[in-house]
């Protein structure tokens, strides 16, 4: 910021996501300030077993005016307001304001804030920020995925049955049964099979422990950008494995998001494509 309160001034939008990183963290750590500070007053639907709180929407504001005002040739992509700004084809950022909101709204501390620059089909910087466990990540394509000042590298767990991993929500919505049939099995199968199982209620969260090595898998059978794009790069950068369900690259587009540990890829997958053929 200069010294009379203005942005950065205008970025092109070739800039790198090492060049932004500073902004996605700064965009991160504004959004921890508002969680932290204001509990939600107000709870509302907004579809199928789908809610939304006031402070949802008052974090994606000043997200989106933080961000407007640092990178103003960029566009948002935002859970909340959908996307606002930039040029067709250029990088434009994402954000989910809460991710957790359910967990939230009951108090329940495990949810965070994310912010990615999306260059193409990836995201190319990254951060997320937990603001009632006092933990940030940050990632930038080719430098690496860090925890404050730490390194992070996925675990190196190479057994099945010594995994510990994560499943996403359930799907709600229309077609939710068939979608959940999918859920069910996979659940089953790795019941069987794996350590242990754990739904946390937050893809932020199962990416970024993904990346962390707290977890060696995340198992997300859907594909929001908001939620999932900055830990997909952390992820990557940690140097685990993205892909959809069909074992192709992850990307903006893709229907699912398993995010996998090497050790571990090849069963998990397997485990994947054998319940999304239970349909």
């Amino acid at each position: 910021m200069d010294e009379n309160g203005g942005g950065r001034g205008a970025r092109t939008p070739d800039t790198r996501g090492a060049d932004l990183l500073p902004v996605a963290r700064e965009a991160a750590a504004l959004a921890r300030r508002i969680i932290a500070e204001r509990a939600p007053r107000s709870v509302s639907a907004k579809g199928d077993r789908d809610m939304v709180t006031d402070v949802d929407l008052a974090v994606e504001e000043a997200l989106r005016e933080f961000l407007g005002r640092e990178t103003p040739g960029l566009g948002v992509l935002g859970e909340e307001g959908g996307r606002t700004g930039g040029e067709s084809g250029a990088p434009y950022w994402v954000v989910d304001p809460v991710d957790g909101t359910a967990n939230l709204a009951r108090g329940i501390p495990l949810c965070g804030a994310t912010v990615a620059l999306v260059q193409g089909s990836t995201a190319v910087a990254a951060a997320i920020d937990f603001p009632f466990l006092d933990t940030a990540y940050a990632a930038a394509a080719g430098v690496g995925a860090y925890c404050g000042d730490q390194r992070l590298r996925v675990s190196g767990t190479a057994e099945e049955a010594a995994a510990l991993v994560s499943v996403g929500d359930f799907a709600v919505g229309p077609g939710a049964e068939a979608r959940n049939r999918v859920r069910l099995d996979l659940l089953g199968r790795l019941g069987a099979r794996v350590q242990r199982i754990r739904m946390l209620g937050t893809a932020a969260a199962d990416l970024a422990w993904t990346a962390h090595g707290r977890l060696d898998a995340a198992l997300i059978l859907a594909n929001r950008p908001w939620d999932t794009a900055a830990g997909v790069l952390l992820v990557r950068e940690a140097g685990g494995a993205v892909l959809d369900r069909d074992g192709s690259e992850h990307t903006v587009d893709s229907e699912a998001t398993i995010a996998v540990a090497p050790g571990v890829r090849e069963a998990l997958m397997a485990e994947v494509k054998r319940a999304y053929g239970s349909l």
